[in-house]
């Protein structure tokens, strides 16, 4: 029987103003990115709650990427700094807790950076293959 391939999941909260938009432009542009993503549409990156990015991992999420406007041009002011600052304080509690905060990427991406959304999802998705399987959910199931 052949080894099944390891697909990893991922997660994607993404800011409507910029990352979602940059997304849709990859997508009528026709680029390339690995199918391994399922988007989570926020108005604000500054609006993500580190309970559903645990969750997200909790329930078998192998990778979380959060995707917001570039530092300065957010529609909401400051909604990005906010989102910095949570995830800085997430994978800080990830790491204290021995987990692999490296499974949860903040990147800008602007509305116009299709091509940046496609290469950030194909890298995120080879880095996730590379890693292999999250154990954190196996963890919590024990």
């Amino acid at each position: 029987m052949a080894e099944e391939k390891f697909e990893p999941k991922i997660i994607a909260f993404l800011c409507h103003w910029c990352t979602y938009t940059g997304a849709d432009l990859a997508g009528t542009t026709r680029q390339q990115y690995p199918p391994n993503i399922r988007v989570v549409h926020l108005m604000c990156s500054g609006a993500i709650d580190v309970v559903y990015v645990l969750k997200s991992l909790l329930d078998g999420a192998d990778g979380v990427l959060i995707g917001g406007c570039h530092p300065g041009d957010c529609h909401y002011q400051s909604g990005n700094y906010k989102a910095r600052r949570r995830v800085a304080i997430l994978k800080n509690i990830l790491k204290n807790f021995g987990l692999e905060d490296d499974r949860v990427w903040l990147r800008w991406i602007s509305a116009s950076e299709g091509r940046l959304f496609a290469e950030t999802v194909t890298e995120f998705t080879k880095f996730l293959k590379d890693k292999g399987p999250s154990t954190l959910k196996s963890a919590w199931d024990a």
